[in-house]
């Protein structure tokens, strides 16, 4: 089989189907401009390239640049995208993150594009997987990347999750793209780039086993929130003044714990509370911990408490000022 056949297999094997058109998300590192190369050669006309510029390094817009000449030599249309840091809590990294994923979800929007593809390979996988177990991560986020997930509304991709990132990088070179290497990763202040110098300095810490693992738990993970959804609809309550119950008797913890994120997620929804910032990867184990011993627990402006076996999840009060 070819490369760009292989990609392209890959491609209908995580989106479900060939989506076109297909929007890349292109860095002008090598492992996007390996994935362009592939993607020009197994969809002629069926895709279209996007760079996002954020404002953060000088050599970015020459980058972007670079990339969009790349594309006009391949007849691939391109867009650089921009936009700005919100300045909140969050880190620099995730806030580029959410800035670059708004940005791609609302161009794929504005041009058709049926999803959004990146290019995280193996070797990301591999990584990510054990940066989430030093942190003591749970099932969810030792799954790692996900092949097919939707962010802003946005379906996006990762064909390349079983592909190594030597060659992805020899991809680009045989075929003659022009690429460069973002000097944050070669920054130690990272964490991404200690578990890189720690993958490449122990052989036995086999990247493509560590990301068949990540994949099995992305599959039992996603077997567990199938579970979930059946236990939602046939225990859980919405009613008046933004209230959610549910009846837990019997259920293990590993489904409690997402349950209780997502009636969370209603109450806060229903009500409107805007913060704090909330999100479904938030460690609940504390709420879990007080509800098994008959406590009250608040978290998110919500709060939570147990009787007769039924959760009740409700708008906390207001706080007294003065």
């Amino acid at each position: 089989m070819t490369e760009p056949a292989r990609f392209l297999a890959d491609l209908a094997r995580v989106a479900g189907t060939t989506p076109a058109p297909l929007l890349l998300a292109v860095s002008g590192g090598p492992d996007s401009m390996a994935m362009l190369a592939l993607a020009a050669a197994a969809l002629p006309g069926g895709i279209a390239a996007a760079t996002v510029d954020h404002g953060l390094r000088p050599e970015a817009a020459a980058e972007a640049a670079m990339v969009a000449g790349c594309c006009a030599s391949l007849g691939v249309p391109h867009a650089t995208l921009t936009g700005a840091m919100s300045g909140g809590g969050a880190s620099l990294q995730a806030q580029a993150r959410d800035v670059r994923y708004a940005l791609l979800a609302a161009h794929a929007r504005a041009t058709a594009a049926q999803a959004i593809a990146t290019a995280h390979h193996a070797d990301d996988q591999a990584e990510t997987f054990l940066m989430r177990a030093a942190r003591g991560s749970g099932l969810s986020g030792l799954a790692g990347i996900r092949t097919r997930v939707v962010i802003e509304g946005a379906t996006v991709v990762r064909p390349l999750l079983d592909w190594r990132r030597a060659e992805l990088r020899a991809i680009a070179r045989r075929a003659e793209m022009p690429f460069v290497d973002d000097p944050a990763n070669a920054d130690d202040r990272h964490d991404r780039t200690r578990f890189r110098r720690l993958l490449d300095a122990n052989e036995w810490l086999d990247p493509p086993r560590l990301a068949r693992a990540a994949a099995a738990l992305a599959e039992a993970d996603a077997d567990l929130r199938a579970v979930a959804d059946w236990v939602w609809a046939a225990r859980a309550a919405c009613g008046d003044g933004a209230v959610v119950t549910l009846a837990i008797e019997g259920l293990p913890r590993g489904l409690l714990r997402i349950l209780a994120r997502r009636a969370i997620g209603a109450v806060r929804e229903q009500a409107g509370i805007a913060t704090p910032d909330w999100s479904e990867s938030a460690n609940v184990e504390p709420l879990l911990d007080a509800l098994a011993q008959g406590r009250r627990a608040t978290q998110a402006g919500v709060v939570a408490g147990l009787r007769r076996g039924v959760w009740r999840f409700r708008p906390a009060p207001a706080r007294r000022t003065g």
